[in-house]
């Protein structure tokens, strides 16, 4: 692709990503377009959008059981992304890796299969204390049901986990540890490897969110051996409504289906059911066909710049907003910690975090603002929300720029 990265220095071309983005290429409100809305979606590369229309122009059908030449090549496209996705995470096995609509139905889907299955009334079920409400409401409709306990780690004033108060909260009662690999709403990158290593002390099964985690560092499910991984498509520049969750052959194979009809039957009769293999038994239905087929692409688009490429871009672009930002009168960040994705969450003193969003915006800059589903975060730093910046493979340091000029005008408006 004429996007891929200069190698010898590591260094992305960002103009030229930039022209695979047609949608930002446009004036917002009469500014060009600064999108730093990046972990709530990212946009879609040009080759993304063309992968989705040559589906529906081309070989429109449905999958799996059909016999003719659209069907068989919707098929074949269809299972070649779940191919790519495996080797994205690095699962062992093709067949580990399930589709869903994304990272919130995949923890669903755990908590209602696995969850409801191996829980009793007694055991603990414990999450971080700056999980998504997608991580955090399938536990307790889980808890509630079954009498178990929700048990929740507690943070620093960085917004870290406190490992030692996690170690304090296993034993033989935990049977499902869930977190997410990276905070959207802080950038926290936590120590999956040691939370993992812990809980398998107590044979704990780790579930890991993987939302924000996916478009940013390389990801190996063995390495970690976790048990099931969850991610989004539109994270990570793939279209919106289609994810996938990795699970552990051994475990999905004594799971019991999520729902029932369509491609997760083997054999039906009014008097019972058979199963279909993994990853069929967990996709009933006819899937979302084209938007998982455009997936591939936006791997393919990850891969070609460089996982490493992307990181540093990124990181780079968080270091040099860090400097640009703390230097504006009444900027306060919220999430310090040490190990972070490319996420700024901040206050403004004496202006509203949507006042702030607004404003912005007037600009031609978007950025999200509010609780961002993690209302008991906001609630341990004592907070009703943030405005949060999070950057992107084609975002500019340029752009954090804009960002600094126009957030000191907002400092000018809080002083009046």
């Amino acid at each position: 692709m004429s996007t891929a990265p200069n190698i010898e220095s590591g260094i992305l071309e960002v103009a030229k990503v930039r022209s695979e983005f047609p949608v930002l290429d446009q004036l917002v409100n009469g500014h060009p377009l600064v999108y730093l809305d990046n972990a709530a979606t990212t946009q879609k590369p040009q080759s993304v959008i063309d992968a989705l229309d040559s589906y529906y122009k081309g070989y429109n059908a449905n999958i799996h059981r059909g016999i003719h030449t659209l069907a068989e090549k919707a098929t074949l496209a269809f299972e070649d992304t779940r191919k790519s996705l495996q080797q994205f995470v690095g699962a062992e096995k093709q067949e580990e890796i399930i589709f869903t609509k994304g990272t919130t139905e995949g923890i669903n889907l755990v908590a209602s299969t696995y969850g409801r299955q191996n829980v009793s009334e007694g055991d603990e079920i414990i999450i971080s204390g700056m999980e998504h409400h997608s991580n955090i409401v399938p536990w307790q409709l889980l808890c509630e049901e079954k009498n178990a306990r929700l048990k929740v780690i507690p943070l620093n004033e960085s917004g870290e986990i406190i490992l030692e108060e996690y170690e304090k909260l296993l034993s033989e009662k935990t049977k499902i540890v869930s977190v997410c690999y990276a905070s959207n709403s802080l950038g926290t990158i936590n120590p999956v490897e040691e939370i993992i290593r812990l809980a398998r002390q107590y044979n704990a099964v780790v579930v890991i969110d993987g939302a924000q985690a996916a478009p940013h560092l390389n990801i190996n499910v063995q390495t970690l051996d976790c048990d099931f991984f969850a991610f989004s498509g539109h994270k990570m520049y793939g279209p919106t409504g289609v994810g996938a969750l990795y699970g552990k052959s051994t475990l999905l194979e004594t799971m019991p289906p999520y729902q029932g009809g369509g491609e997760m039957i083997r054999d039906v009769t009014f008097d019972k059911t058979t199963f279909n293999d993994i990853p069929y038994k967990f996709e009933a239905g006819t899937p979302n066909i084209g938007d998982v087929i455009a997936f591939k692409a936006a791997v393919d688009f990850i891969h070609d710049l460089g996982k490493e490429a992307i990181a540093h871009h990124e990181q780079e672009l968080l270091h040099y907003a860090n400097e640009r930002l703390l230097g504006i009168d009444g900027f306060k960040p919220v999430g310090t910690a040490k190990e972070k994705v490319s996420v700024v969450s901040f206050l403004m003193e004496g202006v509203h975090s949507f006042d702030v969003g607004q404003l912005l915006d007037a600009r031609g800059i978007a950025v999200r603002t509010g609780h961002h589903c993690t209302q008991p975060l906001m609630d341990f730093f004592k907070i009703d929300g943030t405005v949060r910046a999070s950057f992107a493979v084609y975002n500019t340091k340029e752009e954090i720029d804009i960002l600094t000029e126009a957030l000191e005008k907002v400092a000018e408006f809080g002083r009046r």
